[in-house]
């Protein structure tokens, strides 16, 4: 235990600037920005804004996931552009489904929030190309995100496009809309440096081009420190309090706080604890930040093949707030919600006061805004990530946890700490549900389900589609990103090596590949996210006469990040040989055949109108564990409300679809580290590899079924298996909540409300809307440690605790208990003088099962 005295400090005063982005009428709607924040009708706002990606997610979905995000006190919903959805081909553009992004800003502006257009238009996002389409990467002449003539062009055409609509739907503030503020680019100034001077030119184009579009609201560019004005520059990252604008007329604004980190197929699945996200946002706001995004705050779903990379997984779930179907995510949801609550509490001397820090070393900062109205807010932060220590402020002693900041809206009372977590934790279920399956033309309920198949030729399957060159081309380049899939064949005789044991070897730009040696199955190479190249050592054993070498190389998504990404190659670059013995010969220079695309893609097998082709066959007999298998059979759709998935963790490699909705790429077999995940501790400063689970399991083993893509009976379901799987393990489930634990003690801060009292620490759990709470398997009242799932008593503990919780929660749909409650209700104090602390685990169970 460390005591720290309080010492004096210069006070430092800041007043809202005459500098204005726009000006605009005090009667007229305008949105402008001083110094301290950005000015919505002459008033200053403290924003929490919330990203949430209109694509990864249904239009069925985007009401409640946004009200989800209001009710978590969230004021501002952000979402990039993707440019490659809205115009597949040039001139052709798309803006319908998941792609009505018109629908979602008017969804926003309902709920009564505001809206950040990140119009871009390259996003990055783990998104395919980075957003780009992948046409523009053809036009002669173009170079991407430089000072290049043909990219500009087509860059200002996008922008303005998008603008217009916006205008042309009165969308924006100033039209009545909910859109305060654009983005023009993308952490450009992350990878800038070998653009040179071309690429300092076309900041200054880009910005100057925004700015010609007379949206009347402030653009910004994030991670881009030589934004030119009046555009703002803005912090992207993990914490952003000790980041300062260009320019002392811009506000501090925070785009992208990360409450998490994206999977990668063969990676752990990342996880960042609550604690540090909010301790991350409090110093943000602590150092004169008003406007902080979480990026993501719903991610959602990589559907069909708009994930990136490459490796980048289906799941976006990015341990959001709201996950990737669409739940709260407890406690970061209800934590979270309760310090934008006490943030907004401190809005008027955040925005409006000076401030006043004190540094009195040993990691402990002090600030305190305070108005001339004698409105006061104060931070305590503590950065020592070991020790908790005593700070005395105004005379008063305070308890600080070690990496927490405390809040005091009235610069008094702790209304919270970003350690002190009062929210129970949600661990929830997949429940596999009974399978059912309608058998076609019949009507009839089978329990179990009717595989079909369909076996993709091996190598060239339309002869008239066939490109012949000699040598290796480059795959993207060949196919134009229309597919995942191109084959490479060639021919090697006995004549020019030896009949017997040969060495294969080769070289790929990435990603995975599938070799054939006279049509049959030999191996399966790949490379990784960190590492996307990949070399190939395989012994294969030639037969006499003409041999016929075929690889199917894949890509998982194109490259979306770093600079000159748009020009990374995919597939075989060579070279390739075989060796035997002494004698090694390169076929490199080959004739090669290739062909774009699968059969079965032509035959557009994955859609509803094909599942009576006669391609299939209805044999009894399943092919499982074989490469280059098409699977189809039919589900009806569980009952109930509960977010669908399917688990394919039988599978191995490939891409899934219902109902001719692409759910996107699975990659079973690829298992993360087993030495990856460690005891996390939210104490000390995050990163993407810290605090990781799943390890040695299947990277992602659900994929998410959106209920508005499913009908009640007939539901078709199409599987495209690269490497060899068992279709018949498949399983549909549920996702509802399950263990639920609460933990609150009487040494946490009050916790503020609405009407300005504070109430005292209580625990409460609550299960889904379906749901009560069917057991209780841990409670005590005393000192009990550990954490959910583990939960141990102390020496302290009141034997009465479970028969207690028990009567009040079981059969209940949520229940709730202070600690000073349960104090009462136990009669003797069971270790008198000491802090107390009731921790509580639950069972929730769907009061009907599917």
């Amino acid at each position: 235990m460390m005591f720290i005295m309080a010492s004096t400090s210069k006070s430092i005063s800041s007043t809202q600037s005459s500098f204005n982005y726009t000006k605009a009428e005090p009667q007229q709607r305008s949105v402008t920005y001083d110094e301290r924040a950005i000015v919505i009708d002459g008033e200053r706002k403290l924003l929490i804004s919330a990203s949430i990606h209109y694509p990864r997610s249904t239009p069925e979905m985007w009401p409640d996931l946004i009200a989800k995000a209001k009710e978590g006190g969230v004021d501002v919903i952000e979402s990039y552009m993707f440019w490659n959805m809205h115009e597949p081909q040039r001139g052709q553009f798309v803006f319908e489904g998941r792609l009505d992004l018109i629908r979602f800003i008017r969804e926003t502006h309902k709920a009564g929030l505001y809206f950040h257009l990140r119009i871009g238009p390259y996003a990055c996002a783990e998104w395919n190309y980075g957003g780009f389409p992948a046409w523009l990467h053809f036009l002669e002449g173009i170079r991407l995100r430089t000072d290049n003539a043909v990219f500009k062009s087509e860059m200002e055409r996008i922008t303005t496009k998008i603008v217009d609509m916006v205008k042309d739907e009165k969308l924006f503030y100033w039209q009545g809309g909910p859109v305060i503020m654009a983005q023009i680019e993308n952490e450009y100034g992350l990878i800038n440096k070998p653009y040179e001077a071309a690429g300092k030119r076309y900041v200054k184009w880009a910005a100057k081009m925004a700015l010609g579009l007379d949206t009347k609201v402030p653009w910004v560019m994030c991670a881009q420190k030589d934004a030119p004005d009046p555009v703002i520059n803005t912090c992207n990252g993990f914490y952003c309090d000790h980041f300062k604008p260009n320019s002392p007329k811009k506000p501090k604004i925070w785009t992208e706080n990360w409450t998490g980190w994206f999977l990668a197929f063969g990676g752990t699945k990342p996880r960042r604890p609550v604690e540090d996200v909010a301790f991350a946002v409090a110093r943000f706001f602590q150092s004169g930040g008003t406007f902080q995004n979480y990026y993501m705050y719903h991610g959602g779903t990589n559907f069909e093949r708009t994930a990136g990379g490459p490796f980048i997984a289906t799941s976006y779930d990015y341990d959001a707030p709201v996950d990737e179907y669409g739940l709260i995510n407890q406690p970061k949801w209800g934590h979270l919600k309760d310090l934008h609550d006490t943030l907004h509490a401190c809005e008027r001397p955040l925005l409006h006061g000076t401030v006043q820090h004190s540094t009195q070393g040993h990691g402990i900062v002090t600030s305190v805004y305070k108005t001339k109205e004698d409105e006061c807010c104060a931070f305590l932060s503590n950065k020592d990530d070991k020790f908790d220590k005593q700070v005395y402020f105004r005379g008063t002693p305070y308890q600080v946890p070690a990496w927490s900041v405390s809040l005091l809206p009235d610069c008094k009372t702790v209304a919270f700490n970003t350690a002190q977590v009062k929210h129970q934790t949600t661990v929830m279920n997949m429940n596999t549900v009974e399978q059912k399956q309608v058998v076609p033309f019949y009507g009839r309920e089978k329990s179990t389900f009717t595989w079909e198949s369909f076996k993709e030729p091996i190598g060239i399957w339309d002869a008239n589609k066939v490109i012949i060159y000699n040598g290796l081309k480059d795959q993207m380049n060949t196919t134009r990103d229309t597919t995942d899939y191109m084959w490479y064949i060639t021919s090697v005789y006995s004549s020019n090596i030896s009949v017997g044991i040969s060495q294969l070897s080769l070289r790929s730009l990435g990603h995975s590949l599938l070799i054939f040696l006279n049509g049959e199955f030999k191996g399966h190479a790949f490379g990784s996210y960190e590492r996307e190249k990949f070399q190939l050592q395989l012994p294969l054993k030639l037969k006499d006469g003409k041999n016929e070498l075929a690889f199917l190389s894949t890509t998982v998504g194109l490259k979306n990040f770093g600079p000159f990404f748009d020009i990374a190659g995919t597939g075989i670059d060579g070279p390739v040989s075989l060796t035997q013995a002494k004698t090694k010969i390169d076929i490199s220079k080959n004739q090669w055949k290739y062909q774009i695309g699968l059969l079965g893609e032509k035959l557009n097998l994955q859609s509803e109108r094909m599942n009576l082709s006669t391609h299939w066959d209805a044999n009894e007999e399943l092919p499982i564990s074989q490469p280059m298998i098409w699977y189809k059979t039919s589900f009806i759709s569980p009952s109930g409300y509960d977010p669908v998935a399917i688990n394919l963790e039988s599978m191995g490699k490939g891409a899934v679809w219902v109902n001719g909705h692409g759910l996107g790429r699975y990659w079973s077999d690829y298992t993360a580290s087993n030495l990856e995940c460690e005891k996390c501790s939210y104490r000390g400063k995050y990163h993407a590899g810290k605090c990781s689970q799943h390890c040695g399991q299947p990277s992602q083993r659900w994929f998410h079924i959106p209920r508005a893509w499913v009908k009640p009976t007939y539901n078709l379901l199409v599987i495209f298996e690269e490497t060899g799987g068992d279709p018949s393990q498949i399983r549909f489930v549920t996702r509802a909540p399950g263990t639920v634990c609460s933990h609150v003690s009487e040494a946490q801060p009050m916790l503020g409300t609405v009407n300005g009292t504070l109430e005292a620490p209580t625990m409460m759990i609550e299960c889904g809307p379906n749901q009560k709470i069917s057991s209780i398997g841990f409670a005590s009242y005393g000192s009990p440690r550990g954490s959910c799932q583990d939960f141990t008593h102390g020496r302290c503990h009141a034997y009465e605790s479970l028969d207690i919780v028990r009567q009040a929660c079981i059969g209940k749909q949520q229940c709730s208990l202070s600690v000073k409650r349960m104090g009462n209700l136990i009669g003797k104090d069971p270790c008198p003088g000491r802090p107390k602390s009731l921790a509580v685990q639950a069972l929730c169970a769907s009061e009907s099962r599917n």
